[in-house]
């Protein structure tokens, strides 16, 4: 009796409802979340493949050191997927192409953030899908090189609720260039409600930054750092003229000179720390919702089709196979 009554004070953590424990799991990494949680029990391994746990989806720094295209697809493919078009938040980097953008558009109504910088993706296809993104309020196209004012300006015309905009360039992809205003007049005719914009080493001329000034009036924080196109040395002139907007640049006085501009940072150390995933089921189709059968409970500790696997690259290898993180 005394067994009895001890064992009901513990909590049933399988008991949860599936919204709760997303919640929960949200606080912990994409690794634990598709390697750790899902041989935990049967009502977790259901609840991380639900949409609770994938309204917002954040794999950045891991798509930073992704070495194939392919497994960057499939990874979206798979998480997206799983929210079940409740997905808010998406953050992910280099985009090889227009398909996955595609993908992306066709799959997230819901979408009020989107980060995609250092993506491949063209006007085209911004043109042809943005329409299904018209919720968005903060869009990330930094370092995106393939798409231009027509993106931008397709953009503005569909996202009415669009507040923030980062589409900041790389110095490198830009020294030497012409004036070109196509953009930040694109920005000026369409982004009516922009409060932060950032456009760090655009080369944009004094007076379409101006106009960005006068077609924005809820602008707060306009960064033009790097653009040295841009000359404005009257800050009275600013102040009086647009008082609540914060303007910065285009003196660069922090680490848009640094080492970070380096390309290769980004990826110098995928190879020795990081630990990066390996897709081991290339042969068969993504199908996500077989991951709900109880077959994947089995014997053979099957998780789904698309199997996921981590592996560590370097000497702190164990013997025992591979660096699994400690259970929650």
């Amino acid at each position: 009796m005394e067994v009895a009554s001890v064992a009901s004070d513990f909590r049933q953590w399988d008991e949860l409802i599936p919204d709760a424990l997303g919640l929960i799991f949200k606080n912990l990494s994409l690794k634990e979340m598709l390697t750790v949680i899902p041989m935990v029990c049967k009502s977790w391994g259901k609840a991380v493949m639900g949409p609770y746990c994938w309204q917002e989806i954040d794999i950045e720094e891991w798509s930073e050191r992704c070495p194939e295209p392919q497994h960057l697809d499939r990874m979206i493919q798979m998480l997206i997927s799983r929210s079940c078009g409740s997905l808010r938040k998406l953050c992910v980097s280099g985009l090889k192409n227009d398909m996955i953008f595609s993908f992306i558009a066709e799959h997230s109504n819901s979408l009020q953030t989107l980060s995609l910088p250092r993506s491949e993706i063209s006007d085209s296809i911004v043109e042809q899908t943005i329409g299904r993104l018209s919720h968005i309020t903060f869009l990330d196209l930094s370092y995106c090189g393939k798409i231009g004012f027509r993106a931008l300006e397709v953009i503005g015309k569909n996202c009415k609720l669009l507040v923030k905009l980062f589409r900041n360039m790389h110095p490198v992809d830009t020294v030497g260039m012409p004036i070109a205003d196509d953009e930040a007049n694109a920005i000026a005719a369409t982004m009516p409600r922009l409060k932060h914009l950032e456009l760090a080493y655009h080369v944009i001329s004094t007076q379409s930054a101006l106009q960005i000034l006068k077609s924005c009036p809820e602008l707060e924080l306009l960064d033009l750092r790097g653009c040295w196109g841009v000359k404005i040395d009257d800050e009275k002139y600013l102040e009086k003229k647009f008082p609540k907007v914060k303007v910065l640049g285009p003196l660069v006085e922090d680490f848009y000179e640094g080492n970070e501009w380096d390309d290769n940072s980004f990826y110098s150390d995928a190879s020795s720390e990081y630990l990066a995933w390996e897709f081991v089921d290339d042969d068969e189709d993504f199908d996500d919702e077989e991951d709900f059968d109880d077959d994947m409970w089995d014997g053979d500790g099957r998780l789904e089709q698309l199997e996921l696997r981590f592996y560590q690259g370097n000497e702190h290898e164990t013997e025992g196979g591979f660096g699994w993180p400690p259970s929650p």
